[in-house]
């Protein structure tokens, strides 16, 4: 199967998710539990939206492998593994705020962001029904629009980050956010890491930058944004990961990722540029 096919596939089981999960919260959420943190949580929602996926890629594509946030990690025999996070914005959607997303990524390689290739990746936003869509060498597309990161004018970019659950980090993320301040128009913090890589692709946003993610958190928007145009990187390595993820135009992007102390430190080419 090729990356469109694969994209194909991941849009209408997206869809399907996210018709789940929209239904689920008109119905009212339910807590199931929490993370490491006692605002890190989990509704009955986000494992039921991950069944359906994983049932659905199974039945599908039953030798691909999965990698989810609520039910963790199996090899499959093929080369394609599945990166999912079922709800990504799970606070949001508890609160019924209107933003969260389903996100699916299929990646070839070893399921790391360090050595992985990633073919095909969908964010879908039920709440609003607005799905953006990208295929390795195809683009990123919302629909029939072809997008395209942006440019940053004198007034500095409008960008998103955001902050995690555990206390002990608020102080370096809030300092990190004062360093990048005179870079930005304007600062954003919406509670959705695939959208914010998602409206980075689509020229809402000018760049994102955000520490703590996992590789569901990013593994679609990566891809959307690289396929726009941007740039995507972090660390450790210079990859997308827990200690940092940035992505935003060229330009944006040098400046950020200077700015936050990690230009020296990403691979060139590099399979996130």
């Amino acid at each position: 199967m090729d990356a469109a096919a694969l994209a194909d596939l991941a849009l209408d089981i997206a869809r399907d998710a996210g018709a789940l999960a929209l239904r689920r919260r008109q119905e009212g959420v339910a807590i199931a539990a929490t993370k490491s943190v006692i605002a890190d949580i989990v509704t009955e929602a986000d494992r039921e939206v991950e069944a359906l996926i994983r049932a659905r890629l199974a039945a599908e594509r039953p030798d691909d492998g999965f990698l989810g946030e609520e039910s963790g990690a199996e090899r499959g025999t093929s080369d394609i593994t599945w990166v999912v996070d079922p709800i990504d914005g799970t606070v949001n959607y508890a609160y019924g705020m209107p933003h969260y997303a389903v996100s699916i990524a299929a990646v070839s390689g070893e399921p790391t962001p360090p050595t992985w290739t990633a073919l095909a990746g969908v964010v879908h936003n039920p709440a609003v029904g607005e799905t953006f869509y990208a295929v390795r060498g195809g683009g990123a597309w919302r629909g029939e629009e072809r997008l395209a990161v942006s440019s940053v004018g004198e007034a500095g970019g409008l960008v998103a980050t955001g902050f995690g659950y555990d206390p002990k980090y608020h102080e370096e993320d809030l300092a990190r956010v004062a360093a990048v301040m005179p870079l930005l128009r304007d600062l954003r913090r919406a509670g959705a890491a695939s959208l914010d890589l998602a409206y980075v692709a689509a020229g809402r946003l000018d760049g994102y930058f955000e520490r703590g993610l996992h590789p569901w958190d990013h593994a679609a928007g990566a891809l959307l944004v690289t396929e726009a145009g941007g740039r995507v990187a972090g660390a450790p390595g210079g990859f997308p990961g827990r200690d940092m993820t940035v992505a935003a135009g060229p330009e944006l992007f040098a400046r950020l990722t200077d700015t936050i102390g990690l230009g020296m430190d990403i691979p060139f080419p590099g399979p996130f540029v």
